[in-house]
């Protein structure tokens, strides 16, 4: 038993307390979801298996690398003056492919502001893409159409926009049995979990049980703030306290990503309420290109986490199940090299929007007062 000193209304009397009863009576393990260890060789895990088959697994390995690459010919773009900025995604690519995966027809994706890679596997042009990173004010794209929603730089309050769709969504069903078992997947980073706007889209999820699912990328720095001075327990455990079931992921595993992420839309399209997701990876780059991660962390923390890069894990299991050998691994450098040659293209094929384009999509179907505005602009801008 723990004693504790107790001061109510001026008097002072002793509080005993049972070990565990108010906090963790010693540090608890965090378990991890992992189905590919770091030497490449599978996991076996009491609740999730790998539901892929030697095909779709060669996809996503091919999928990553093209990744990779876009990140890569995107940051040397940033350098070279042609973007305003870029923010780095390397090292994450499995959970963008594991996700994109897992993904039904109908689902939406919330993202943040590093989900290039995913965008790029839903379908959006990739000089769509770079617009806004050359200055765009807003993204061209018909969010409705490619299920991928803008960037949105105020950090976490795209995932109340993604909630209130995914409760949109429910609507939809109550109102016609026959309208699609579409999910809304909201993407958020560690340091946006101490945003308001973040909590608030837990608990409206929670207390509406919206088919929404919560995936925090941990990449262990919100710019040069660790993770540990901003939560004293593991992030999925955050969710607890919202009543949203939470599993961690190995978010260097593809497998393991591609798993949880479909445990969690099945439980959604089956009415049972949001879930959480916590991928725990590394931000091997820095924050944005405007950043310098030497100035704030040890480099042989970053030297440490290049060993369970998963492209290499990935790839040294699909080598060892006989799906993956040299030939394959050059056909998509190959193929990886062609696409690089189309990102530096792409971003030649970036155009300003035009001035009436501010009027598009603001609703799914105009409004008279819209068209007019509309049509007054245009005329406008002709007579000058």
């Amino acid at each position: 038993m723990v004693n504790a000193a107790m001061s109510v209304g001026g008097l002072t009397g002793q509080l005993t307390a049972t070990p565990g009863r108010f906090q963790p009576a010693q540090p608890v393990e965090v378990p991890t979801v992992q189905l590919l260890g770091e030497d490449g060789t599978l996991v076996q895990d009491p609740d999730f298996v790998p539901a892929l088959t030697a095909a779709q697994a060669a996809r996503m390995l091919r999928d990553m690398v093209l990744i990779r690459r876009f990140d890569t010919e995107s940051t040397a773009l940033q350098r070279k003056g042609q973007l305003s900025l870029w923010a780095p995604l390397l090292g994450q690519e499995a959970i963008q492919v594991g996700v994109h995966a897992a993904l039904g027809r109908f689902d939406h994706v919330f993202p943040s502001h590093r989900e290039h890679g995913l965008a790029m596997l839903m379908g959006l042009p990739i000089e769509r893409l770079l617009g806004i990173f050359t200055g765009q004010e807003s993204g061209d794209w018909d969010a409705e159409q490619v299920r991928f929603h803008h960037l949105n730089m105020v950090i976490g309050g795209h995932t109340l926009h993604g909630v209130g769709y995914a409760m949109g969504q429910a609507r939809d069903r109550q109102a016609d049995p026959q309208a699609d078992d579409g999910v809304s997947l909201i993407i958020h980073g560690d340091g946006a979990i101490s945003e308001g706007d973040v909590n608030e889209a837990y608990i409206f999820a929670a207390a509406y049980q919206a088919p929404a699912v919560f995936l925090c990328v941990n990449n262990q720095w919100a710019i040069s703030e660790p993770v540990e001075r901003q939560s004293p327990v593991p992030l999925y455990q955050r969710a607890w306290g919202f009543g949203i079931p939470s599993v961690r992921v190995d978010g260097n595993d593809v497998l393991a990503v591609h798993a949880a992420t479909t445990w969690a839309l099945e439980r959604a399209r089956a009415g049972q309420g949001p879930s959480f997701i916590e991928a725990y990876t590394y931000r091997m780059g820095a924050h944005t290109t405007s950043d310098d991660p030497t100035k704030y962390r040890d480099k042989d923390e970053t030297i440490q986490w290049q060993s369970r890069d998963p492209l290499t894990r990935a790839e040294t299991w699909l080598r060892a199940e006989g799906v993956w050998d040299d030939g394959r691994q050059a056909r998509l450098d190959q193929e990886a090299e062609a696409f690089g040659e189309q990102v530096r293209e792409a971003v030649h094929k970036v155009h300003d929007p035009k001035l009436e384009d501010i009027f598009d999509r603001v609703y799914a179907r105009p409004t008279a007062d819209l068209v007019a505005q509309r049509a007054q602009i245009v005329s406008e801008a002709a007579a000058r």
